[in-house]
């Protein structure tokens, strides 16, 4: 069996277990609960940051997933690993033709497609239900661009929800390192930064260093790098480095770097996952 049918074979074992876990309907039920409420409390005349009615709504909305989606992407893939190999799956899908690579591409495609897809759905039918619905007008661009930004930020969060998955065992640690890692990326956003500074008086450009190596907080400087440089819109970190590096290396930062972390972690997880034990 050739390693691309092998990677659809175990894609197709893990969408069935997906679709029993339930773990579809409920990314797609958190992404429209979210945006219903948004949708309820944000179409009102008053402007904010630029954005009237559902340009809005779009805005807040793509604010709370910036929180969000971290979540739903380690608490998907961190328990992939240790469950299949307590349950005993690992050991009974390797007796059989296919491959470890083959296994953990597989898995991770098909997840990372669970998290996009229903956010897809969503954000087109935000656009649609506001231009047919209402009749008002549709930032369609600024969906674009949060989209790709929203997938950037999975991915990276989906990297490193995996390499939690692959070295740690115990589930209780699995559940420590998650929370962790999603408390640094909130965390390090610009308050919890600037109350770095002020505390240990740290340095300013190692302050700013360690906020584009966030990538919650890339994610959001990309999202806003489109609007006037702002320090209430941008907060400090964004205000400095849309004046040093423009909004269009903000963008690119904000795309980039989540992907390089997703790709590093994956790529980390892989190899340690093909070389280590199943039990």
């Amino acid at each position: 069996m050739s390693f691309a049918r092998q990677v659809l074979a175990s894609a197709r074992l893990d969408l069935a277990e997906v679709r029993r876990s339930r773990w579809l309907v409920f990314c797609a039920g958190a992404y429209l609960v979210l945006a219903t409420v948004f949708v309820l409390v944000g179409l009102r005349e008053s402007t904010v940051m630029g954005f009237t009615g559902m340009g809005r709504v779009l805005l807040s909305v793509c604010h709370a997933l910036l929180l969000l989606l971290p979540l739903l992407a380690l608490t998907m893939f961190a328990p992939v690993i240790g469950r299949a190999r307590d349950d005993g799956t690992l050991e009974l899908l390797f007796s059989q033709p296919l491959s470890r690579g083959a296994w953990f591409v597989g898995v991770s495609l098909t997840r990372y497609l669970v998290l996009v897809t229903p956010l897809v759905a969503l954000m087109v039918g935000l656009g649609l239900y506001g231009e047919l619905a209402l009749g008002q007008a549709v930032p369609w661009p600024f969906i674009g661009r949060a989209l790709l930004i929203s997938a950037a930020l999975l991915a990276a969060f989906s990297g490193v929800g995996v390499l939690i998955s692959t070295l740690a065992r115990n589930p209780g640690r699995v559940t420590t390192y998650v929370v962790l890692a999603w408390a640094m990326g909130v965390a390090l956003l610009d308050f919890g930064l600037i109350g770095v500074l002020l505390r240990w008086r740290v340095d300013a450009q190692a302050v700013f260093t360690l906020a584009a190596l966030n990538p919650v907080q890339d994610a959001r400087m990309a999202l806003l790098s489109g609007l006037e440089p702002d320090l209430a819109t941008l907060g400090p970190v964004g205000f400095y480095l849309a004046h040093h590096i423009g909004g269009t290396a903000l963008y690119a930062l904000g795309l980039l770097w989540p992907a390089a972390v997703g790709a590093g972690t994956w790529t980390c997880a892989y190899l340690s996952f093909r070389r280590g034990d199943l039990v």
